[in-house]
């Protein structure tokens, strides 16, 4: 990794590979690149560009208050300069899909694809459906209740961790408790960052949606999730795919919300393809 100036803050990048650029936004917010990890096969094909956000992971120098819709996209663009590239294709899963929504929406001329993996374009299935899918599937109302608080950036640090434990499984169509715990010891250096998750979910996803807005977005555009994942369901990437012009809609089977760890064979698939078929944006 190595640490590159950004807009008066330090961001943790790696980049590796040869070919066409492909930046790729991780989730959260609060976690780092490291979730994506799995996809570093396309390194072979593209040259990958792993970073993490302002205030997540190791990115250092700037107040939780500074990572808002405005300085998150706007730190992306200029990495873009900085690494001398004129136009990449974006791959955002998750917290990094909304903030790859925003970017689209402010620089869709310097991005060529854009691939939204287990995201969405408006926070309210997070906050609210998601809870109802929780209790669907037969989490105890006390869990129910601890994700409502976790996903709305109601918990304290030191309850980051226990809280998210509790409805962690459902993450994932198969969860392991024990390779769970394998991924995050040997994952190389996660950094977790709670206060960033909380300020993310109260303040700056509280209300967020883009859905108005995808009509303004020209680029190709490929949608992807795990068919089980709970956060953003198939009903609502059915939406987020019909908003956005000539989007393609892909379900991944046996994954839920991670599915680039889940199934990232079939993830690095649909990227090559789409990438390699499909006509770059000009807008």
């Amino acid at each position: 990794m190595t640490k590159m100036s950004i807009r008066g803050i330090s961001l943790n990048v790696k980049v590796m590979g040869k070919g066409y650029p492909l930046v790729l936004m991780h989730g959260g917010p609060g976690l780092d690149h490291t979730s994506l990890l799995p996809l570093k096969p396309l390194a072979d094909q593209f040259t990958l560009v792993f970073y993490d956000h302002r205030c997540n992971g190791h990115s250092e120098g700037a107040e939780v208050s500074t990572m808002t819709m405005d300085n998150l996209p706007a730190d992306a663009d200029a990495l873009r300069q900085a690494l001398g590239f004129e136009k990449w294709a974006l791959f955002g899963h998750s917290f990094g899909g909304n903030v790859a929504l925003e970017y689209t929406l402010r620089y869709q001329q310097n991005l060529s694809h854009l691939i939204l993996v287990d995201t969405g374009g408006d926070q309210w299935w997070v906050n609210h459906n998601a809870m109802d899918i929780l209790a669907q599937r037969g989490y105890s109302p006390s869990t129910v209740e601890a994700a409502r608080r976790f996903f709305n950036g109601q918990v304290t640090p030191g309850e980051f961790l226990p809280t998210s434990l509790k409805f962690m499984s459902a993450y994932y169509h198969h969860f392991s408790l024990l390779g769970f715990a394998k991924d995050f010891i040997f994952s190389p250096t996660p950094r977790m960052r709670p206060e960033a998750l909380i300020f993310g979910y109260s303040q700056v996803l509280q209300g967020w949606s883009v859905m108005d807005r995808l009509r303004e977005i020209q680029v190709p555009t490929l949608v992807m999730s795990g068919r089980d994942d709970f956060l953003f369901p198939p009903e609502h990437q059915v939406m987020l795919a019909n908003g956005l012009p000539g989007a393609q809609l892909k379900f991944i089977e046996r994954a839920g919300h991670e599915a680039p760890s889940e199934q990232p064979a079939e993830i690095i698939a649909a990227v090559r393809n789409f990438i390699s078929t499909t006509t770059p944006g000009k807008p």
